[in-house]
């Protein structure tokens, strides 16, 4: 194995990000900083529908966006979850790892400590967003009821359907980690979380294990997909303690994605559950779905431009 120092690897959709992170890696810079330019980057994407800005609303029609990063050095961690009107909570949940003793702060309290922060609040609901979210809640034609009047009802006419919906509205998340020209790494994961879900619900992006975990001793993991079975096998840590107990890079991601198998979970597509990418100790990396046609994108401080690869296939079910 080699010893591979100024590298990050990501989900697809971190693309937009990597030039950032590079160019501080390549400064000399931390994984931490590097880690939180790149996620900035998607957040700040209006294009991208699952992260930040423009990312697709709950069901009353409320953009909340969660995320978590984590400091491999040092096992410090911090989170920010159901966060209305800020659109950087990747570097909200920064500032909560290295100015309080907490680990996670969540909705008004979250956007308390953003504000007193001096964090710039702003829209997050484009107009993209919130056509996708009447297509969903008022169906293809307008209604003059309104969506307040009967939100559970809504939101439960919208969970029969839940597989049927396309899958870029409900799942989506973004998660680099890095590991700089020291040795040290980190991870960093951002969300709006599963389009269309009950105000207040979490995934598994700002639970730490469950959708982040970086520890230098071993490596780290970041899942996307469906979180609240990451939550369940604790699926990012889980991958870090495979590695602790010697499997190599590829083992620990497959063991991790055929954990999944044990859960019964009604509302998990077969096809397109779970996407894991991972690094370890020496910076080697890799990545896992259930999808077979998924893919990650890597890059180290000595490459021009990203390289996107073919990740591990690890179907939900036996073949």
């Amino acid at each position: 194995m080699g010893d591979v120092r100024g590298i990050i690897v990501g989900s697809r959709n971190a693309r937009v990000g990597f030039p950032a992170a590079i160019a501080i890696l390549r400064a000399g810079g931390s994984a931490l900083d590097a880690a939180v330019a790149a996620v900035k980057e998607v957040e700040a994407n209006v294009a991208d529908q699952s992260v930040g800005i423009g990312g697709i609303p709950n069901i009353l029609g409320h953009v909340e966006l969660d995320a978590s990063i984590m400091d491999g050095r040092t096992l410090a961690a911090g989170a920010v979850g159901a966060v209305k009107h800020y659109p950087h909570p990747i570097e909200i949940a920064r500032k909560v790892m290295e100015t309080t003793p907490h680990v996670m702060l969540v909705g008004e309290g979250a956007e308390l400590f953003a504000r007193l922060h001096g964090f710039e609040p702003a829209n997050l609901l484009t107009p993209e967003s919130e056509a996708a979210w009447r297509r969903v809640v008022y169906g293809e034609a307008e209604t003059q009821s309104s969506v307040y009047e009967d939100a559970y009802q809504l939101y439960m006419h919208a969970v029969r359907d839940w597989v049927k919906l396309l899958h870029k509205e409900i799942f989506g998340t973004t998660n680099v980690i890095v590991r700089d020209l020291a040795g040290n790494i980190a991870c960093a994961v951002s969300t709006s979380g599963w389009g269309f879900k009950w105000p207040g619900r979490l995934g598994d992006s700002p639970i730490i294990g469950a959708g982040n975990y970086a520890d230098n001793r071993y490596g780290a993991a970041a899942c996307t997909g469906r979180g609240e079975m990451a939550i369940r096998c604790a699926s990012a840590h889980s991958v870090v303690m495979y590695l602790r107990q010697g499997l190599s890079l590829e083992e620990a991601l497959c063991q991790v994605m055929l954990d999944l198998r044990a859960l019964e979970d009604p509302f998990a597509e077969r096809a397109n559950v779970m996407n894991i990418v991972a690094m370890d100790r020496w910076g080697n990396v890799a990545a896992a779905s259930t999808a077979s046609d998924a893919t990650y994108v890597v890059q180290t401080v000595e490459m021009d431009e990203p390289e996107e690869r073919p990740r591990l296939h690890v179907p939900l079910t036996e073949s």
